[in-house]
């Protein structure tokens, strides 16, 4: 097992440039809200478990498992759950709780659409090497999803268009199968694909 180095943080640039992206989006959400250390702390513990609940790579390759391994996995041996969310409409700024809600649902808002663009362009199916392909876990991108709830699928069948090219899929979900774009799904790292942009960067050095 590797560790970082003391005083040389440049060794985990991957969650270091989460740590950055958290607090950009916490600056831009809560910078004038004059919260007190308790809410600070209460919502700072909000915004860890979003950042820990985040889909990072298919647990099995069994097309009826659409279970993630998420960093919650390591902490507590399973997916970390939260309470129903009220709709962003109905919470009022001048209720200290209902604040602490809003901003908690401003944080996940900015953060996922930013997290499944960043995941979007490390997986897209724009190689030779990562044809989608049936059986493939995939993000379902979904501008109202509550926090924490990530909306996940397995690839059941291709819809190539005359050009032989696949744009379109049938998505089976724990809801049922949907139809869906590609540009509106978001595939989950896993071994071959790594596999292969590690070939890829080796042929080209």
């Amino acid at each position: 097992m590797r560790f970082i180095p003391a005083y040389s943080p440049n060794f985990g640039g991957l969650w270091e440039a989460g740590v950055k992206s958290s607090k950009f989006h916490l600056k831009r959400i809560a910078g004038n809200s004059n919260l007190t250390f308790e809410e600070l702390t209460t919502l700072f513990v909000q915004i860890e478990a979003i950042l820990n609940s985040r889909p990072l790579s298919p647990i099995s390759s069994d097309p009826l498992d659409l279970t993630p391994i998420t960093p919650g996995h390591f902490l507590i041996g399973r997916p970390l759950m939260s309470v129903p969310s009220q709709p962003l409409e109905e919470l009022k700024s001048t209720n200290r709780y209902h604040l602490i809600e809003r901003l908690r649902q401003q944080f996940w808002d900015r953060w996922k659409k930013e997290y499944l663009s960043e995941l979007q362009v490390r997986t897209k199916w724009r190689t030779m090497q990562h044809k989608v392909k049936e059986g493939e876990m995939v993000l379902l991108k979904e501008d109202n999803a509550p926090p924490l709830k990530w909306r996940l699928g397995r690839i059941v069948k291709l819809h190539p268009g005359p050009d032989n090219i696949t744009r379109v899929v049938d998505v089976k979900t724990a809801k049922g199968i949907v139809r869906r774009a590609l540009n509106k799904l978001v595939a989950l790292p896993n071994k071959d694909v790594e596999a292969s942009h590690q070939l890829t960067k080796q042929s080209r050095c």
